[in-house]
């Protein structure tokens, strides 16, 4: 999941749009890990925009000079951090969502951006809810199995009626084996939502162990080539 959202930052980057990702799973934060952002590197985080201890700019990092890439866009990170031997803090009142909804508001407008991508704590509960509530695209991501898809069903119900302008659904590591296209015409027949993209299962994501973006070590990955299809959904 968190691998997706880093990806999807990178691609928009590459097409020349200024992007900012919040690592909003506070419980297992890895966003930081895969765009190679030290911890000692790290002044503020978004625990402490929460906690009131900085403004949301504080806590965005400007991390394209550290890709090895040519973008022609931007990349503001707000990276979350779990501390050890500090309690860890959770999205869940209703004052961590206007505060979201503000940060994401000051970051658009600071920094000049074209997107925010949030990366939430998995699973259906009040923590991830809280993000999708400022959200004008959701993206929900799912794997093959029996409890994916009682998930993905329960929250895609409750999305509904949170009014989300739009819910595109990303299958991820499926078997290469598997028939694509039934697959993708049986979940949208089931949870009558688009399937932006079916991402097969790719070894060279485990080489890399959540330590880099794939899209800019393997451009021209068959992987690499499906992102962009649905960085294209989300810009349309």
């Amino acid at each position: 999941r968190s691998n997706i959202a880093a990806n999807l930052a990178f691609l928009l980057a590459a097409e020349g749009q200024r992007v900012g990702i919040i690592d909003a799973d506070l419980r297992s934060p890895a966003v930081h890990y895969l765009f190679q952002l030290n911890e000692a590197e790290i002044t503020y985080t978004f625990n402490d925009y929460l906690e009131g201890k900085c403004s949301i700019e504080d806590a965005a990092y400007d991390i394209t000079p550290r890709l090895d890439a040519r973008l022609t866009g931007r990349i503001f990170l707000v990276p979350s951090l779990n501390q050890l031997g500090q309690p860890v803090q959770q999205l869940s009142h209703i004052q961590d969502a206007e505060l979201l909804n503000i940060g994401c508001q000051r970051l658009v407008k600071s920094f000049n951006l074209d997107a925010v991508l949030i990366d939430t704590q998995p699973g259906v509960n009040e923590k991830a809810l809280i993000a999708v509530t400022v959200s004008d695209i959701l993206v929900v991501i799912l794997r093959l199995n029996q409890r994916d898809y009682q998930d993905t069903s329960v929250a895609v119900d409750i999305i509904r009626q949170l009014d989300i302008p739009r819910i595109l659904l990303i299958i991820n590591e499926a078997p290469k084996t598997f028939d694509f296209n039934r697959i993708k015409a049986e979940v949208e027949r089931i949870y009558k939502c688009e399937v932006a993209a079916i991402l097969p299962y790719v070894e060279e994501i485990m080489i890399l162990a959540n330590q880099d973006i794939f899209a800019l070590r393997y451009p021209n990955h068959p992987l690499t080539t499906m992102l962009k299809q649905v960085t294209a959904k989300l810009v349309a």
